[in-house]
């Protein structure tokens, strides 16, 4: 069974009409998935993050100021790429709690969910909103796993084409979590580098502007995806990011809709050796509206047919 999580609120956080996360994006994507194709989705409408779940990997302070900040007009500046408008509190809560819920059915149905939600979390650390991200969606799902259902050895799996500092920043110190990301090198937010292992569960892949399918999917075969099998995931969670495509205007790869499916379709494979085949997949980048709906149909097409 493959749940699909979204919701309303998730369109209506706006960082102005020139920002490349529009609310643009999520209608791309839904548009994509509305198709005879994915008639079997059983689509569910995202919960709010509680703060409980929450303040597992953000502080207080975060948490109060970006539920604090709901402007009745324009924008609130919180970094050079972050805004905030009038609904992006909730959006940010949704987008957390799609993540949350989506653990907890596949971890008490069994199965695979998408949520297809914004704002994007993954560069979001403990303490400040950044590139985008106001919640790190994916780590406090991660979180939520081992805490409400006591697992030991959750993976997060990170194609983005921009590095998941956050994530890597939340969990550097964790053992319980392996996270494992691919991404450009040099580019946003320049970190990333193969040295930064944390305690041995941090796992950096650099790709080099200009490389495409060929080397993604080497790197992912020959390193990152015999690392997941040897870390015997109960979960695997993926920081579902679709800017590495060709035509994305953010960054420098040159990877197609079909090396999302194929990447989904690996993935999938460890979770059906070591979870029982439970994933769970959060939007994270995509800034180009046509490459992004291609990508993510791949990629939920992927999921479909597990």
């Amino acid at each position: 069974m493959l749940r699909l999580y979204t919701h309303a609120s998730c369109l209506q956080h706006d960082p102005g009409p020139d920002h490349a996360e529009s609310p643009a994006r999520l209608r791309a994507v839904l548009q994509a998935l509305d198709h005879d194709r994915f008639a079997a989705l059983d689509r569910i409408e995202a919960p709010r993050a509680t703060r409980e779940q929450l303040l597992r990997v953000h502080t207080a302070e975060h948490i109060d100021r970006i539920l604090g900040i709901v402007p009745a007009s324009g924008t609130v500046r919180l970094d050079e790429d972050t805004l905030m408008s009038h609904g992006s509190a909730e959006a940010a809560l949704r987008a957390a709690g799609a993540a949350v819920a989506a653990v907890d059915a596949v971890l008490s149905g069994g199965g695979q969910a998408f949520c297809a939600v914004r704002p994007p979390g993954h560069h979001a650390p403990p303490d400040r909103a950044m590139g985008f991200c106001l919640f790190n969606n994916i780590a406090v799902a991660a979180s939520h796993a081992m805490a409400a259902h006591g697992l030991k050895r959750v993976a997060i799996a990170d194609f983005d084409v921009h590095h998941g500092n956050g994530t890597q920043d939340i969990f550097a110190t964790e053992s319980r979590v392996l996270f494992i990301s691919s991404h450009q090198m040099p580019l946003y937010p320049d970190s990333g580098r193969e040295d930064e292992r944390g305690v041995g569960n941090i796992v950096n892949a650099p790709l080099s502007p200009g490389d495409g399918s060929y080397e993604f999917r080497e790197l992912w075969e020959g390193a990152l995806i015999p690392r997941l099998h040897a870390f015997k995931p109960q979960l695997v969670l993926v920081s579902a990011g679709f800017d590495a495509h060709r035509n994305d205007p953010l960054a420098d790869l040159r990877l197609g809709s079909e090396d999302y499916a194929w990447i989904t379709s690996r993935l999938v494979d460890v979770a059906h050796a070591h979870a029982e085949g439970r994933l769970v997949s959060s939007l994270e980048g995509g800034y180009n509206l046509l490459a992004l709906a291609a990508s993510v149909a791949a990629h939920v097409g992927e999921l479909l047919d597990a």
